[in-house]
């Protein structure tokens, strides 16, 4: 008999769905990563601002398991950092400047940390490199929307209705509710999740965790939190800067998680004035 590998799927990169933005000026690209549960989409209005603002390409992507890039079982930061590798090289990006989300934060401090020499400089928005909140809480909504019911050939107003009123009891904020259903979609007729529900939920405590690494990212790095938001407290400092010595860490005042759309122009002008000039 073959042997077994130690993990059942091959540490293949998936291809990303992505959109680029073309600029004017020399800037390594800026390439923008989402959180959990969202999409490039969620970043277009940033992109477009900054592509118009502060000149150079900007490009928006989909994670594997999100959006309309593949499904994949593995749903790791190495995995989502060499998916995010694979696109660069496709597209001839020798180094670039990473913005990341939440969960796409965390793929970009892999990212930077694994392949410095691919990473001008790094944003990090509203997520340290040390485990994020309870994962039980992110659990509750996956079961919530895994029991989400709803009958074929519903209009699309009447289903994300539906859907809306089947997540409350778990999900009470309606942002978040607003936010997960994005990713209801309707496949020939019938409602579906558009992300890999399953691959996430496997791979929770992965996504709530961050990989262990020993050698700093030796570029200009940007902490960008919400003040609202508990996702970088002050106990994460040392392990910010062990990792990432040139930090600088700032908060927006009255943002939370979401700080982009929370507070959309403080968020475009500190990213503007982070960038190096064009």
């Amino acid at each position: 008999p073959r042997p077994t590998l130690p993990h059942p799927f091959p540490r293949r990169a998936v291809p990303l769905a992505h959109e680029v933005l073309e600029g004017s000026g020399a800037r390594p690209p800026l390439v923008i990563l989402h959180g959990l549960f969202g999409s490039h989409g969620n970043f277009q209005t940033v992109a477009k601002t900054v592509a118009r603002r502060g000149g150079g390409k900007v490009l928006t992507l989909d994670a594997r398991n999100h959006g309309s890039s593949p499904h994949s079982p593995l749903m790791t930061y190495e995995a989502m950092s060499l998916d995010v590798q694979h696109l660069l090289s496709r597209l001839g990006i020798t180094k670039c400047i990473l913005l990341g989300h939440s969960m796409g934060g965390k793929t970009a401090m892999t990212l930077a940390l694994q392949r410095p020499d691919l990473v001008e400089r790094l944003i990090s928005v509203d997520v340290s490199p040390s485990s994020t909140t309870a994962v039980s809480e992110f659990s509750a909504y996956i079961s919530a929307m895994k029991s989400v019911n709803i009958p074929d050939g519903l209009p699309r107003s009447a289903a994300r209705q539906l859907a809306d009123d089947q997540l409350r009891p778990a999900v009470q904020l309606a942002q978040l509710r607003q936010f997960l259903l994005t990713n209801l979609v309707e496949v020939e007729g019938r409602y579906t999740w558009r992300v890999n529900l399953e691959a996430i939920s496997h791979h929770l405590s992965d996504i709530m965790d961050f990989p262990v690494f020993h050698k700093p990212y030796p570029g200009p790095t940007l902490f960008l939190g919400g003040s609202n938001s508990p996702y970088i407290s002050h106990k994460d400092y040392p392990e910010i800067q062990r990792l990432f010595p040139k930090a600088d860490i700032q908060f927006i005042e009255g943002a939370g998680h979401i700080v982009h759309q929370d507070k959309f122009e403080e968020f475009i002008t500190a990213i503007l004035n982070f960038l190096p000039p064009p």
